[in-house]
């Protein structure tokens, strides 16, 4: 009788060791992920209050392909960043580009979008057409963006004034209301807010910028981060990838 209880005891024990284990089980694991709030057609909110755009289809196609679960925190660029620095996020999808800057305090996927940058003026604007026509006047840029650090890289030989915004919405009504007489924008992003009548229009070529990276702290969340790169190979193999670009940005 006493050899059945020990039994009976030790069955009961294994049963919750395993239980145990199961629930500190990877599948298990939720990734907080950090987004920006608006950078359409990257991520933004639709009529419903619902965040969509293109980071947040790929991180969704990413996630199904390689079944790791995440919860979506949009707080903005900055805060996004500040949440990855501080460990309170997992990783950072914000169009945020790749360069050797942050690639000193990030690691980040391969490439998942090519952009550059472009100037646009107010639509009703016939006086900015080119760089030296912005001598000695204010130009708007959204922190921590390419535009911005572009329109770093050329103030001094064009001589203009920058403003600095946290929102791009913020930073083009600037430009239409004529407190700042131009802004430097992400192509695809000027491109989609135009196509959206948000006032503006370009006026110059692309320069050439940065690609965009998935983001996590530098040496850590490395299965994250495997898993981003593989699944976006997946995406791209199998269309999804050029479905959800599609569907954002138009293809002349």
């Amino acid at each position: 009788m006493r050899r059945k209880q020990i039994l009976v005891m030790a069955l009961i024990i294994a049963v919750v060791m395993l239980a145990g284990c199961s629930g500190s089980s990877p599948d298990d694991t939720v990734y907080k992920i950090a987004t920006d709030t608006t950078f359409a057609p990257f991520e933004f909110q639709d009529s419903s209050g619902n965040y969509v755009g293109i980071d947040i289809e790929i991180l969704e196609a990413i996630s199904e392909d390689q079944g790791f679960k995440y919860e979506l925190n949009p707080l903005g660029f900055n805060a996004a960043v500040a949440a990855l620095e501080s460990n309170q996020s997992d990783a950072v999808i914000a169009g945020m580009s790749i360069t050797e800057k942050r690639e000193l305090v990030y690691d980040f996927s391969a490439p998942y979008y090519d952009s550059g940058v472009v100037m646009a003026v107010s639509a009703s604007n016939e006086a900015i057409k080119k760089y030296e026509d912005l001598d000695g006047k204010k130009v708007a840029v959204k922190v921590g963006t390419e535009g911005a650090t572009f329109a770093e890289s050329i103030q001094d030989t064009y001589d203009f004034e920058l403003v600095y915004f946290d929102e791009s919405p913020f930073m083009y009504e600037d430009v239409i209301t004529g407190n700042s007489v131009a802004c430097f924008e992400d192509y695809p992003v000027m491109g989609y807010g135009i196509s959206q009548g948000n006032g503006l229009k370009m006026v110059t070529e692309m320069e050439k910028g940065s690609s965009y990276g998935f983001a996590v702290l530098k040496d850590k969340n490395t299965e994250l981060l495997e898993m981003f790169n593989t699944g976006l190979v997946n995406i791209k193999e199998n269309g999804k990838y050029k479905e959800i670009i599609d569907k954002y940005i138009s293809v002349e």
